[in-house]
């Protein structure tokens, strides 16, 4: 089974790109609301992740974060647009006020963030890679490692008004083989909470019904088997 893509037909009016991004990452207007379109012809080959997959991943991303509960990654779905077949991906507004993951001077971590590692800035000065110790922010490490998440940079968590956060850009997941490459290792040897244990369950319980069956139409089959041994080694 392979997952059909939505046709858009004139529907998507684009109206810009984002040209630091490493892909083609195009924005515009669906029926008046603002998206994210990534097509499958911007995507550059990678050694370690199949060509042409990005956008399956992004939406089987979107679909596990889905089943957790948590609204980490935005509404995303596979299209069929004016560059072909990609994935649309809801705008998120930021909060610019805010800052979830940071860099500060080295002798001045703030109390209220988890020290990661340091490092030096730009200008050779000491600097600490830090974030929030905040549950929304956790809930996206806990999805992080769910998803064998191979790209979890600072920038690609989004802080809105009211403290909650999205995860974006997960075309580097749910590989068979372990990836995990993240900045959010402040909790690093904490056991799970309730909620994150709850969340995690849902995901393998949907397995064995329509998470199952439509992430076996993005991904390979060893794929979706990596997936749920990963859920059961979390819950153990």
């Amino acid at each position: 089974m392979i997952a059909e893509p939505e046709p858009l037909g004139d529907r998507l009016v684009l109206t810009g790109r984002v040209v630091s991004a490493s892909n083609a990452v195009l924005v515009g207007e669906l029926d008046g609301v603002r998206v994210v379109y990534k097509p499958v012809a911007g995507e550059r080959p990678l050694h370690d992740f199949p060509d042409g997959s990005l956008a399956m991943r992004e939406v089987a991303a979107f679909l596990v974060s889905r089943a957790t509960g948590w609204d980490v990654v935005p509404e995303t779905r596979l299209v069929d647009g004016p560059y072909g077949v990609g994935m649309l991906q809801r705008w998120i507004d930021v909060d610019v006020e805010q800052e979830a993951v940071g860099l500060v001077p080295a002798d001045a971590v703030p109390e209220a963030m988890l020290h990661v590692l340091d490092g030096l800035g730009a200008d050779d000065e000491p600097v600490a890679l830090v974030h929030e110790d905040a549950e929304a922010l956790r809930r996206i490490a806990v999805l992080d490692l769910v998803l064998n998440n191979a790209d979890r940079k600072g920038g690609h968590v989004l802080e809105v008004p009211g403290g909650h956060r999205h995860g974006i850009d997960h075309g580097l997941t749910m590989h068979a083989e372990p990836k995990l490459r993240t900045v959010l290792w402040g909790w690093i040897g904490e056991p799970l909470a309730d909620g994150e244990v709850a969340g995690v369950r849902r995901v393998l319980d949907a397995l064995d019904g329509d998470l199952g069956a439509e992430l076996r139409a993005l991904l390979a089959p060893e794929e979706v088997a990596a997936l749920r041994v990963r859920c059961a080694a979390l819950l153990e």
